[in-house]
């Protein structure tokens, strides 16, 4: 089974450019380059900063940019988003009973659980006591889960960016359901750092995805600025079989040269420099 990761698109008012970029043309070029290769998806999950100033031009035209796709696409919340106009263009997107963004599926036997942690007025990240409550109660009934949301729950060493990951007071009780519920917990997923970091937290794997806008540099000495540029974005194919989880990231819009290499050991021999 495949899922297609991407995050971090920031779109913009359609015609208004995001840190020197057109946001929907490279959104467009990521989900063109998935129908082309990986039509076969089951899911593609956008976890977050769908918008760069949560207006609801942006969020139409993400409908009308995701509408005619034959793959089913599950939407998150991300700091630069906005609930209340997200809901006013996506009326019918599932909420909990609070009223967060906060959604859950089952796919092949697998708990798909899909996190808000969205605050007010604030590039950190929340998920205060209703949303653990909410979250603790899926965990509970699922004998195996996979988690996606927006901000990164723990630092990663990145001292700058680790101010806005989610908020101290917030991250004990997230990382107490990770550990309890290790067992069950295949893999959590995020956006936000817009660059890929891969490990292990709490006895459960995660992956960052790079954004398809510009991409973070990561300084693991800096404590007040974030890095980044316009460097080659990406998406992740998740490749899922039984417990096993590969994820291969996709460079959509790399426009250089391809080249086609040969995997016998002669396609490789050095070329006599005296023939």
């Amino acid at each position: 089974m495949k899922i297609i990761h991407i995050s971090d698109i920031h779109l913009t008012v359609p015609g208004e450019e995001m840190g020197g970029l057109d946001p929907h043309a490279r959104f467009a070029k990521a989900l063109a380059d998935v129908t082309k290769n990986h039509a076969d998806a089951t899911r593609i999950v956008i976890t977050g900063d769908l918008t760069h100033w949560g207006e609801v031009p942006a969020y139409e035209a993400l409908k009308q940019a995701i509408s005619e796709l034959d793959i089913p696409v599950r939407l998150l919340l991300g700091n630069h988003d906005n609930r209340a106009n997200f809901l006013t263009v996506f009326p019918d997107h599932a909420v909990d009973a609070n009223g967060y963004v906060n959604h859950a599926e089952t796919i092949n036997g697998v708990r798909y659980i899909y996190l808000d942690s969205v605050g007010g007025k604030t590039h950190a990240g929340h998920f205060g006591a209703d949303r653990i409550e909410w979250l603790a109660a899926e965990l509970s009934n699922a004998t195996r889960a996979r988690l996606f949301l927006h901000h990164n729950p723990m630092p990663i060493g990145m001292p700058a960016g680790d101010q806005i990951a989610l908020v101290a007071a917030d991250q004990p009780a997230f990382h107490a359901l990770l550990k309890e519920y290790s067992d069950r917990i295949e893999y959590f997923h995020f956006g936000h750092v817009h660059t890929p970091v891969h490990g292990l937290f709490q006895g459960v794997p995660f992956a960052s995805v790079p954004s398809t806008g510009n991409q973070s540099i990561p300084d693991l000495n800096e404590k007040k600025w974030l890095k980044g540029g316009a460097m080659d974005p990406a998406y992740f194919v998740l490749t899922i079989e039984g417990d096993q989880t590969m994820i291969h990231q996709i460079p959509f819009a790399w426009e250089g040269e391809i080249g086609l290499y040969g995997v016998e050991w002669e396609d490789w021999a050095k070329e006599d420099a005296a023939e």
